[in-house]
Order: C-alpha cells, then sequence, then structure tokens
C-alpha cells in the first residue's frame, strides 16, 4: 500500500514512501529511436540557418523503472535533446502516472542537452524564428514526443524483473570551466597544468544486473555541455557516442545518459566528429572501469522520493511600457522576447509555460514555478534532479556538505527553463548570469536569492525521503 503526502500552493510537494512488504529490487528498461522522421529546425544554436539535413546516429529517449522491496516504483526518462519545458513535462509526467500508477515524485525527465537535437515545443523557442512550414513540424514532432515518453515509462515498468543494483563513481576530466578559460588556449593551458574554475569531473554510474549476473541497464551520467559539435546533422553528441560504445560493449545492456551540472562546462577542444567520438570513448571507458572494477551493491531496498515546485524569484518584471520599448531594441532576441510577453500582457495568447504566467492585475507574475526533485536510493544514495541549466558550483557545494559518495546531481531535468546560476555566477553576469535569459524568453534574471531559495527545497526533500 502506499502512502502519499500531497500539498499544492506556490510550491507543489509530492512525497511518496511505500509501506508493503516484499523482497529485494526489480529493474525494467526500454528505449526508442526519436529521431525525427521529417527533418526541422535543430535546438541549441541561434546561428543556424536552416533545418537538419540528416543524422550521423539515432536519437533516443530512453526509460529505466525501478521497484523496491515494497513495491514502490519510480522510472526515469532520459531524452537526446536539448531540452523539454513544461508544455511537454507536464503532460507527459500526467500520462505516465495514469499508465502506471507512479505519482509525480517517482518521475524523472533527464536531457542529454546535446545541440545537435531537434526544437520540441516552447524550449528555447524565442531563439528561432520558425516559417509556418517548420513551426508545423515542431508541433508535430512535440505531439509525437510527447505521448511517447509516457508509452516509453509504460514499456519500462512492463519490463520489471527482480535484479540487483550496484553503484560506483568513475571520473573523466575533458570537462573545462567555459568561463574561466578561454577555447584557443585550453589545450596549452591544460598542458601547464593552468586550467581554471570550478568543475565536476564525477562519473556516477548506476547499474542493474539480472538473477545470472549479467548487466543489462547502465546510467552513466557527466558534468558537461553537449556542444562538441555545431553542424546540421542529428546526433546525441559526445553522450550519443558514450551511450553506443557502451552497449556495443555490454551487449543487451540499455545505456542511459543524464547531464549534470556543467552548464558552465564545455568540453574544449571541439567542433569536430572525432572530437565527439573522443570525447564518448572516454566517457565510456570511465563508466567501464567503473562497471568492472568499482562497483558496489546497493545497501538497503527501499526507494523513497519527493518532489517539489518552488517559487523562484525574477529580479525585475518589466511593465508594459518597458517591454513596449524593447520591442524597438536592435538585438532582434531582446525585441522577440519583448513581443511575446506584451501577447502574454495582453491576453492574447493561451497560457504558455515558457513565459511567466499574467497575475491577476494583469502584470507578468515575479517568480518561475521551478522542480526540484530527490530520490532516495537504499541508504547509499541521495539523487538530486534539479530543473534548467544548473552551473558547477551546485553539485559542489551539495557533495561538499552532503556526502561526495552519497550524492548524485542531474541537471537539465524535467524542465529547462533557463541557466541556474549560483549567487557568484549571478554576481558575474556574463551569459550563464545574465543574457542567457533572453533566449529562454524569460524577464530578467534570476534574484539574488537564487542559490540558497534552491538548496533550501534540496535540504527539505532530502529531510523527508530519508524518513
Amino acid at each position: 500500500m502506499f502512502r502519499c503526502i500531497l500539498m499544492r500552493s506556490l510550491l507543489t510537494l509530492f512525497v511518496c514512501v511505500s509501506s508493503a512488504s516484499a523482497a529485494g529490487w526489480k529493474v525494467g528498461v526500454a528505449k526508442m529511436d526519436i529521431t525525427p522522421k521529417n527533418p526541422g529546425w535543430m535546438s541549441g544554436y541561434a546561428a543556424r540557418t536552416g533545418p537538419a539535413t540528416g543524422a550521423a546516429h539515432p536519437l533516443w529517449a530512453k526509460a529505466i523503472a525501478l521497484e523496491d522491496a515494497s513495491g514502490n516504483k519510480s522510472v526515469l526518462v532520459t531524452i537526446d535533446v536539448v531540452g523539454i519545458a513544461r508544455d511537454v513535462e507536464v503532460p507527459a509526467a500526467e500520462a505516465i502516472t495514469k499508465k502506471t500508477g507512479i505519482p509525480r515524485s517517482g518521475i524523472a525527465f533527464a536531457c542529454s542537452h546535446t545541440h545537435c537535437g531537434p526544437v520540441v515545443g516552447q524550449n528555447l523557442l524565442t531563439m528561432y524564428d520558425l516559417s509556418e512550414i517548420e513551426t508545423a513540424k515542431m508541433l508535430s514532432y512535440t505531439a509525437m514526443l510527447t505521448h511517447e515518453l509516457g508509452t516509453l515509462a509504460e514499456k519500462a515498468v512492463a519490463e520489471l524483473k527482480p535484479a540487483t543494483l550496484h553503484t560506483g563513481i568513475g571520473r573523466t576530466s575533458f570537462a573545462v570551466n567555459r568561463r574561466e578559460n578561454p577555447a584557443d588556449k585550453v589545450v596549452e593551458l591544460r598542458k601547464n597544468l593552468s586550467l581554471k574554475g570550478p568543475v565536476d569531473h564525477d562519473v556516477p554510474v548506476l547499474v542493474a544486473k539480472d538473477e545470472a549476473g549479467k548487466v543489462f541497464a547502465i546510467v552513466t551520467q557527466y558534468a558537461c555541455h553537449c556542444t562538441t559539435l555545431d553542424y546540421d546533422k542529428y546526433s546525441g553528441d559526445y553522450a550519443g557516442y558514450a551511450q553506443i560504445a557502451l552497449e556495443k560493449q555490454y551487449p543487451g545492456a540499455v545505456a542511459l545518459f543524464a547531464a549534470g551540472c556543467g552548464a558552465d562546462a564545455n568540453p574544449l577542444p571541439r567542433r569536430s566528429v572525432e572530437l565527439a567520438e573522443q570525447y564518448g570513448s572516454r566517457l565510456a571507458h570511465a563508466t567501464s572501469v567503473v562497471v568492472d572494477h568499482g562497483l558496489a551493491p546497493l545497501e538497503g531496498d527501499r526507494l523513497a522520493h519527493a518532489f517539489e515546485e518552488i517559487p523562484l524569484k525574477h529580479s525585475k518584471v518589466p511593465n508594459k511600457a518597458e517591454l513596449e520599448a524593447e520591442t524597438k531594441d536592435p538585438n532582434k532576441y531582446i525585441a522577440g522576447r519583448a513581443k511575446m510577453l506584451l501577447a502574454r500582457l495582453g491576453g492574447q495568447d493561451k497560457d504558455s509555460p515558457l513565459f511567466p504566467k499574467r497575475g491577476a492585475d494583469g502584470n507578468l507574475t515575479p517568480a518561475y514555478p521551478y522542480p526540484v526533485q530527490v530520490w532516495s536510493l537504499g541508504k547509499d544514495i541521495d539523487w538530486i534532479f534539479l530543473g534548467g541549466e544548473v552551473v558547477a558550483d551546485y553539485s559542489l557545494r551539495l557533495k561538499r556538505s552532503n556526502g561526495s559518495g552519497r550524492t548524485w546531481v542531474t541537471a537539465y531535468a524535467n524542465d529547462v527553463m533557463a541557466y541556474i546560476p549560483s549567487l557568484r555566477v549571478l554576481k558575474e553576469g556574463g551569459y550563464e548570469g545574465a543574457t542567457s535569459m533572453i533566449y529562454y524568453g524569460l524577464p530578467s534574471p534570476w534574484s539574488e536569492s537564487v542559490e540558497e531559495d534552491i538548496i533550501s527545497a534540496v535540504v527539505r526533500l532530502i529531510a523527508k525521503v530519508r524518513k
């Protein structure tokens, strides 16, 4: 029997802990090719001038379902796209709950953030001026993906079978802090041991083995932008090549990738297929070293999960006159954002998850519903899922405080609505701290409470799942 607590106000909180009795873990996996059949516009780079011309390899959505000894379930869905927003996340999660009975707290979406995937729904839509034909392609693909994510999760749950879970942490070092190190100097700086800035080089690994001891599921994670490639072909970038290599090395296994807090890290040097393959090989190697030599059985057979939407505040909410002035800005992205926000103020479109909702007084609301999620796996792992493009400061801080071995932090999770800077990065400004909000269609940078608001929510949820 499930015991669930549900609370909704400005924030949404779900906690689910199971109280029935059974024995051991069950795990199920499923995967599906999500490469667009009718190639359309690609996401991630504003400079692109046309749709995709083909695919280097398939894009995938994959799912791993977990069930603990008491029958409590969760499902992680990984997606080879730059991001999804609430227009995909919310209906897909609702469909999964309807199909499987898993509550929202037990459903996590993790985007690889490849910049060689399709535009999906509202995510980064202000970056592109799509024609009617391209908009129709995008809407059709988004509807298909939203539906199929629910079907995929249902398939993973249907595949649940007795299994053992194992964890370990590897390392690889191709991620470089892009704010602190000029890209054209990275080779020299690395040679001289002079790279600067925070970066998270950990590679958390979760492995499921069947009753015969055969590996059939591998989840690996790395905190680095999937931006090795910037061409016009669909590709999973280094994360895609890593999954291909792992599934070749472990026949019959499904390899899933989740992105860590790498919003301020790039794979450097970059801009070639050879480098994407090389970085994928390095991530696969770091993962396989753990799988073959560094795994420990997960202690305990209890799964608990919690989910909360917190009101993440903007530093400023422009009024109508300010937005009208911005429509004349020579920067077409600033002007485009202003026009869309004015449409929101005028009630000319339906409620859009990308933009702040209109308040009761006709103004834009001062906060965004930001998702924070925590899963507790056995006695060993606190798995934290944070929305948006999260900088490395968050994972490094959480590991220092909560324990580096037990703390896994996945970013680009559930809703990729904007960059999530730490207070340090926010004050420094730049793309991650300020100007990226233009492309995400949000009215201003976050307020200076951004880091503490998120960390406080994580602390609350960890306490709840540990009860």
